[in-house]
C-alpha cells in the first residue's frame, strides 16, 4: 500500500511504530539489544517512520518503553 493511503501514526500507536521499526531494522536488533537502545536514538527513529505525525514534545518515557516492548514482541513474532 502506498504511504499516501496509510493512516497517520502517533505516539500511542505502539504496535504500528514497532512494526515500522522492525521493517526498517529487521534482525539488526535482537530482544536484548532492543532494550539497550538509547531513548534519544529510539525517539529519532520513530520520528523518521513514514506517516508518523507525532512531535518530539509529545514523546515521553512511557511511550518509549511501550514501543520497546512492542518491538520485542514484533521481533519474536518474526523469529518463528
Amino acid at each position: 500500500m502506498s504511504n499516501s493511503f496509510q493512516l497517520p501514526i502517533h505516539w500511542a500507536d505502539h504496535e504500528d511504530i514497532a512494526m515500522g521499526l522492525y521493517e526498517r531494522f529487521g534482525a539488526e536488533f535482537n530482544e536484548g539489544s532492543i532494550y539497550r537502545i538509547r531513548f534519544t536514538d529510539l525517539m529519532q527513529w520513530v520520528l523518521e517512520i513514514p506517516n508518523f505525525k507525532g512531535t518530539p514534545e509529545q514523546c515521553n518515557e512511557g511511550h518509549l518503553e511501550m514501543i520497546q516492548s512492542a518491538w520485542v514482541y514484533e521481533w519474536r513474532d518474526n523469529q518463528k
